[in-house]
């Protein structure tokens, strides 16, 4: 009996990455990606290549070619960029699924809990074309009108951009600010945080799932506040990190001012960084949306609950990693200071 077919889309990214990886090592599906035509000859493209992944290049906003390439495929998953051109051309790609009879369409989430309707601009590229469901719209999504089955996924935030930096300097090499040793909004709060590592296994079992077919699921590892997360990283380390606090309504005032002047251009990388940073923060620490609890409120599945054999990485573990020297910068080459 041959495995179903899953390809996945933005698969040179950190997330669709860890989704690849995943895939191929619990041997359950045959794993293909879709690559833009001028991206073939880019490093990432011919790694992929290497390990005998099949290569469909196209682009997305031709639904007659991709309703081809897609003839067959059970599920198709999208981890395209935040870019607002990205985000619609998932569009044609959800309509040629439909026209090819694609069982499962993930699209692009892989982010923290949030609801739709103007806290974070992110989450708003999915609501604004009815990708995601918004609680308190009536308006059918996307996915109800066109009859395409979907699981729209959220990971929380990563470990990865989470961690403070030390006086000594010696986790700067993973760091995405420099230095990061501000607490923003309300310190205690807990947040839900998730190794990056750890969405493609959380992927490979809820694809294969019933249960989660046209269901949001909420995958994460710990919830840890911003002091906690100090706190782990003096313990681990010996040093003590010299705080600075943005209090909640500094947030908000420093989120509105950045805000009037983003023209939601992204060739501004430190200014979109910024942005949409200050966004998470004031999402996840002052208005407390990226919890388990809310998520259930908003009608998310708890990935933890239907996978309880699954045990994510704590992290401790991550910490430990990092200052071993043995951790991974999720986005080579860029640093971005801090606020």
């Amino acid at each position: 009996m041959s495995k179903p077919r899953v390809l996945i889309v933005g698969a040179t990214g950190r997330t669709g990455g860890t989704i690849v990886d995943a895939l191929l090592e619990a041997g359950q599906t045959e794993v293909e990606v879709l690559i833009r035509p001028p991206s073939l000859a880019k490093p990432a493209a011919l790694k992929l290549q290497e390990r005998g992944i099949k290569i469909h290049a196209a682009e997305l906003e031709n639904t007659t070619q991709l309703a081809g390439i897609l003839s067959g495929t059970h599920t198709v998953i999208s981890a395209v960029g935040p870019e607002l051109e990205a985000q619609l051309a998932q569009i044609p790609l959800a309509d040629a699924a439909k026209k090819a009879g694609v069982q499962r369409f993930v699209p692009c989430a892989w982010m923290t809990v949030c609801p739709a309707g103007g806290v974070m601009w992110l989450r708003d590229q999915l609501s604004s074309f009815n990708l995601m469901h918004n609680r308190e719209s009536k308006s059918s999504s996307m996915f109800v009108k066109l009859g395409l089955p979907y699981t729209i996924i959220d990971v929380g935030y990563w470990y990865q951009v989470s961690f403070p930096t030390l006086p000594s300097g010696r986790v700067d090499y993973a760091s995405l600010l420099l230095p990061n040793t501000t607490i923003l909004g309300e310190g205690n709060m807990k947040t839900a945080l998730t190794d990056l590592r750890d969405i493609g296994p959380y992927v490979a079992k809820i694809i294969m799932d019933v249960r989660t077919v046209n269901k949001y699921v909420f995958c994460y590892g710990e919830l840890l506040s911003q002091e906690e997360l100090f706190a782990k990283m003096e313990e681990l380390s010996g040093e003590n990190i010299e705080r600075k606090y943005i209090s909640s309504g500094e947030l908000k005032t420093l989120l509105d001012t950045t805000k009037s002047s983003f023209c939601y251009d992204f060739s501004n990388v430190q200014q979109a960084f910024t942005f949409i940073g200050l966004e998470y923060r004031y999402s996840m620490y002052v208005r407390g949306d990226n919890d388990p609890a809310y998520a259930k409120y908003l009608g998310y599945l708890d990935a933890r609950e239907l996978y309880p054999e699954f045990v994510p990485r704590r992290f401790e573990a991550y910490a430990k990693e990092l200052l071993e020297g043995n951790a991974v910068a999720v986005y080579q080459g860029w640093s971005f200071q801090a606020w």
